[in-house]
């Protein structure tokens, strides 16, 4: 079967923009939307969102896995992001719908119910969309620039969906104590959600090759991810960035409106000129991935993140905010061009040992770490009404300003450093040569069977060696999968 040409790779990236307005929407806005206007418990947010979080972890997998045994002639991941993205948006324009009647049980079962439904639809695009990286791009060069382009339209949601938000929902179709402009928010940002996921599922060109004829099945699949123990050591430091981003992106209004006594829509420029360096440090840490490899590169990200968030907690001004924001923006934007190039270089050293591609399984499973994302931040923002007096719009305590210099600084802070330090000390596979990927050719005429090795070498012979080491990254084949050492 003939190969496709390459996708483009803006025509990839932007999908970027569809699916991350409604999620980065949901995260950035749900604290300030049921909790402090609606009068949502801290406790019984904490609750909600442990048991989501452990809903999330057990369907993540599966629907990774439904992904990969999909055989159509639309391909396997295309299919579930065109039937994904309308259900994700109409579960968001609920979301943030609610009845201003609810109150008590009601309030929280709406919460929880469209809180649960909206992950679960971001989950499903998510790992479908995650899982075209490598295959549209299998060398890491070419993945590179991909990442870097959709990491920029990343940003781009992330400048509509969280710093212009304030202003539309609070200023444009709101008020600072109404709801009417949220609802509003996610009608406009769903249509957009919707035009450009579909344009982008369209455009990609999927690897027939890549979709064998022996279907993988999920529990050996699930037995053989959870005895990686690179899945574990990437997944759990990956999920110190990942937790660490999610309560700033959770929390940064009501640290506005708290910890700096401003107004919410003062979030507009300080979210918007982090968001700026963080675009703007894309190339610049793209061309060092290029340079110095994508370990080194992450290992530095972390510890620049890490030093940001001690800045922010001192700050005591928009400007001095702003000025903190902009070293968090320098990490972050280190991350987004490091973090899934690490991970993709797991998902080739296991499609090169396995002899089939199961990426979409294997990034969900990644998932679960992510999903840690909701039980941590549910937890600490209870953490804030035990300790600290906060517990919701109605009673936020004596300080709430410390309350949420805790809850954006600190938090991330103690996890970016926790990950800075394990990132000094893991390995990770070197990059994988495209052909030792592929499925092995059939033996004989007829469809390609994966139930054979990988055509070309495995890592397991230590020979999976890239087009020669990548300078300063520290590269040697071991005994095993080859991986790069720390040092």
């Amino acid at each position: 079967m003939s190969e496709p040409r390459t996708t483009p790779a803006w025509r990839y990236a932007i999908g970027m923009l569809g699916t991350s307005i409604p999620i980065n929407l949901i995260k950035g806005s749900m604290i300030l939307y049921y909790v402090d206007i609606l009068g949502l418990d801290v406790r019984a947010y904490g609750v909600v969102m442990v048991i989501y979080a452990v809903i999330d972890a057990v369907d993540n997998p599966l629907l990774g896995h439904l992904s990969d045994r999909t055989r159509s002639r639309f391909g396997r991941r295309r299919p579930w992001l065109l039937v994904g993205a309308p259900m994700l948006v109409a579960c968001m324009i609920a979301f943030f719908s609610a009845p201003s009647s609810l109150r008590g049980m009601g309030l929280v079962l709406w919460f929880a119910v469209f809180a649960i439904l909206c992950e679960a639809f971001d989950s499903m695009i998510n790992a479908n969309y995650g899982a075209l990286l490598p295959e549209l791009y299998p060398r890491e060069r070419d993945r590179a620039v991909a990442n870097g382009l959709r990491q920029g339209f990343q940003l781009v949601a992330l400048v509509l969906s969280l710093a212009v938000t304030p202003l539309l929902t609070t200023s444009v179709f709101g008020t600072e104590e109404s709801t009417e402009g949220f609802r509003t928010t996610a009608i406009i940002y769903g249509a957009i959600a919707l035009v450009v996921i579909a344009f982008m599922a369209l455009s990609a060109r999927e690897r027939p090759r890549y979709s064998t004829r022996e279907r993988p099945r999920l529990l050996p699949s699930l037995w053989s991810i959870v005895r990686n123990p690179m899945f574990w050591s990437v997944g759990l430091i990956g999920a110190c960035y990942g937790i660490a981003m999610a309560l700033v992106l959770s929390g940064i209004q009501l640290y506005v409106r708290y910890s700096l006594g401003l107004p919410v829509v003062n979030a507009l420029y300080l979210q918007g000129i982090v968001i700026l360096v963080t675009a703007g440090g894309l190339v610049l840490w793209t061309r060092l991935v290029a340079r110095r490899g994508a370990l080194w590169a992450w290992r530095i990200a972390f510890a620049v993140l890490a030093a940001g968030f001690a800045a922010l907690f001192f700050a005591t001004g928009l400007v001095t905010a702003i000025a903190a924001g902009m070293l968090v923006g320098a990490g972050w934007s280190g991350m987004l061009a490091t973090n899934d190039l690490i991970v993709a270089r797991v998902l080739d050293a296991d499609a090169a040992r396995n002899g089939e591609h199961r990426e979409g399984l294997f990034l969900s499973a990644f998932g679960f770490f992510g999903r840690l994302n909701g039980i941590v931040t549910g937890l600490a923002l209870t953490s804030l009404g035990v300790f600290l007096g906060y517990n919701s719009g109605d009673d936020p305590g004596a300080d709430p300003g410390l309350a949420f210099r805790v809850y954006l600084c600190v938090y991330p802070f103690v996890l970016t450093t926790i990950g800075a330090v394990a990132a000094r000390l893991v390995s990770v596979p070197i990059e994988t040569p495209p052909e030792a990927t592929d499925p092995a050719p059939p033996a004989g005429p007829g469809p390609a069977d994966d139930s054979g090795a990988a055509d070309g070498p495995g890592l397991s012979d230590g020979s999976g060696l890239a087009d020669g080491p990548v300078a300063g990254s520290g590269e040697e084949p071991v005994d095993g999968p080859a991986v790069e050492r720390p040092r």
